[in-house]
């Protein structure tokens, strides 16, 4: 069965706390770079005391020796999984995995969700591009490079899934049918990415902006259930 992970997109370590106090214990949460910079390594070593599984999600993508560091350092916080960006190339992939030493596991982000074809083309400089093969070539690379799974939408994971084999999927960008989209493009319902094979689904505004965020919770766990 999938993982669902909450993506604590809060902006301070007291609104993420009263969040996580409305959700049940030790549910498997994300932080991602605004929480990291804000609330610092002591909140992310509290997370991880607690119980919670902690996806870190900073998007490494820099010199191989600095990739390696930051691992390690996640690593020592305890972390479960962090991202790095397979665009980062071969070099800084391998560093990464070398640093992680089993004790975490690394996936690359390939295509971010926020991204059409147009704004894809244009940051990489290329007239027509088509995300599912970009997706793939990426994905490739980085597993080619031993990480232990990539992140893509939904749209690519059918195709992605005989590549990746038995590692991660990590899949953003879920949505109820009737959830906005916010500034993500390619979105899916949790029950749409798990029959296409995805492993971790992340959600956030939907369950961290809601009314009754344990209720919304809860209507994703039993919509995972039921894939």
């Amino acid at each position: 069965m999938a993982e669902l992970i909450v993506a604590l997109d809060s902006p301070d370590a007291p609104s993420a706390i009263a969040l996580l106090d409305q959700l049940p214990d030790a549910c498997a949460v994300k932080v991602g770079s605004v929480l990291l910079t804000r609330a610092g390594a002591g909140f992310v070593r509290g997370l991880t005391a607690g119980g919670h599984p902690v996806f870190l999600d900073p998007k490494w993508h820099d010199i191989p020796n600095t990739v390696a560091g930051a691992v390690n350092a996640a690593a020592e916080l305890g972390v479960e999984m962090v991202t790095v960006h397979a665009a980062g190339g071969d070099a800084m992939l391998r560093a990464a995995v070398a640093a992680a030493a089993k004790r975490i596991k690394i996936v690359a982000v390939t295509v971010l969700t926020s991204h059409d074809a147009g704004s894809y083309a244009a940051v990489t400089g290329r007239e027509r591009i088509e995300l599912g093969d970009e997706v793939m070539r990426l994905a490739e690379l980085a597993l080619g490079a031993g990480v232990d799974g990539i992140v893509c939408s939904a749209d690519e994971v059918a195709r992605v899934r005989p590549l990746v084999g038995d590692r991660r999927i990590v899949v953003p960008g879920i949505r109820r049918a009737a959830d906005l989209l916010g500034d993500q493009r390619r979105v899916a319902t949790p029950e749409a990415a798990v029959a296409a094979g995805a492993t971790h689904l992340v959600v956030g505004r939907p369950i961290t902006e809601a009314a009754d965020p344990a209720a919304a919770y809860a209507e994703f766990i039993a919509a995972v259930h039921r894939s």
